[in-house]
């Protein structure tokens, strides 16, 4: 059976057929988690509360087709609800949890993230932490191929001046 036939039987109320749509996302469900979250105790929760809002709202699910999109958008929901609910991050811009890596190639990274807009973080986490197509990005948006496209391209140039104000950027 297909992704998409397990996904449809989910739709119609299979249950086996739903615990199997997470176990085929679940890796994928676990990543964004992590890479919104940085903890993998906070991922874990969030995995645990994306499978029980999807099987609430399964049936809302329209086009099976789109179940993985779907479940990393619910996951991505209620990562940047915790965000929001829990302040992870500490006023002075460190990061409040301790599990975060001291290597500082990843501190650097994750500084140039956080000066981007929630908007433009998640299109970078999708689009190159998950994998996701540009195609399936402007699914979940509900926005043109080409917005994606664009929307990705400004964010890169934000990120790469960033990075060029730190000096790491050598023009020679």
């Amino acid at each position: 059976m297909d992704d998409i036939e397990v996904a449809r039987k989910a739709i119609q109320g299979d249950e086996e057929a739903f615990v199997a749509l997470m176990q085929l996302h679940k890796e994928a469900l676990l990543r964004t988690a992590l890479a919104f979250l940085k903890n993998e105790h906070d991922a874990l929760e969030a995995l645990q509360e994306t499978t029980y809002r999807a099987f609430k709202k399964i049936h809302a699910l329209k086009e099976p087709a789109y179940a993985k999109t779907w479940l990393i958008r619910i996951m991505i929901n209620y990562c940047q609800d915790q965000l929001k609910k829990d302040k992870r991050y500490a006023r002075n811009g460190q990061a409040a949890d301790s599990s975060v890596s001291d290597d500082l190639a990843q501190l650097e990274l994750q500084e140039a993230l956080n000066t981007l807009s929630p908007t433009e973080q998640q299109l970078i986490y999708m689009k190159y932490f998950q994998d996701v197509k540009i195609k399936d990005i402007a699914a979940i948006e509900k926005i043109p191929e080409g917005t994606v496209k664009s929307r990705l391209h400004k964010t890169l140039r934000t990120l790469r001046r960033h990075f060029e104000g730190k000096g790491e950027i050598d023009h020679v």
